[in-house]
């Protein structure tokens, strides 16, 4: 499910997990169970409320390992996993994997994930521009199904970098995120899909899901 810039929900039976983004707590709604909060970095509009959601749900929250240290976090008595990028996290068939990503953070490092739910695998790159050693992703941890890939610049990668990132992932899908919240991260997802043939590219509107099958 995507609901909205950043934030993707994974579910597996009775098994959900969330990658804050922006706006948050309005697109999660008190009637969603998250059992993983995962947070990419430190700024507002990505960890927002993500200690409210772990507290609410009894979730358990995976961070970089030194934003599990702030204040508010160890106050807060959550569940919570701190770990650095390269590491990986197993629990009730989820596994969790940090990768790096370029940008920039308050408190430790911005980081993407990849999930591990159900015989899927998806990659969420998390607030990043294009690194050239993104193709090590799939021979690290497999063929991704679904990879969750930033197009609208300025912030992070634009098209023409995120097309570059598709090439080196492949994965089986994609859906673009980070993009059109703002003027100033304006992009056209078809032009990105285009850009990306013949892999395959799902533009996904806020409250959209996409079933991935068995």
């Amino acid at each position: 499910m995507f609901t909205g810039e950043m934030l993707v929900g994974f579910i597996l039976g009775r098994k959900s997990v969330r990658i804050l983004g922006y706006k948050a707590p309005k697109v999660v709604l008190p009637r969603d169970f998250v059992d993983f909060v995962l947070v990419t970095h430190d700024h507002p509009d990505h960890f927002g409320d993500a200690i409210e959601i772990a507290k609410r749900d009894k979730a358990t929250l995976i961070a970089i390992f030194e934003i599990s240290e702030k204040p508010e976090v160890v106050e807060s008595k959550i569940n919570v996993v701190g770990m650095n990028i390269g590491g990986t996290y197993r629990q009730n068939g989820i596994v969790v994997s940090m990768t790096q990503a370029i940008h920039s953070a308050t408190v430790g490092s911005p980081v993407g994930f990849v999930v591990e739910m159900d015989g899927k695998r998806m990659y969420h790159a998390g607030d990043t521009s294009y690194w050239s050693d993104m193709g090590l992703i799939p021979k690290l941890f497999g063929e991704l199904d679904v990879a969750f890939i930033p197009i609208g610049g300025h912030f992070t990668m634009d098209i023409k970098q995120a097309t570059l990132a598709v090439n080196d992932l492949k994965p089986k899908l994609t859906i673009p995120i980070h993009y059109n919240t703002w003027p100033v991260i304006s992009a056209d997802p078809k032009i990105f899909e285009e850009s990306c043939l013949p892999f395959m590219v799902k533009v996904l509107m806020p409250g959209e899901t996409e079933y991935l099958g068995t």
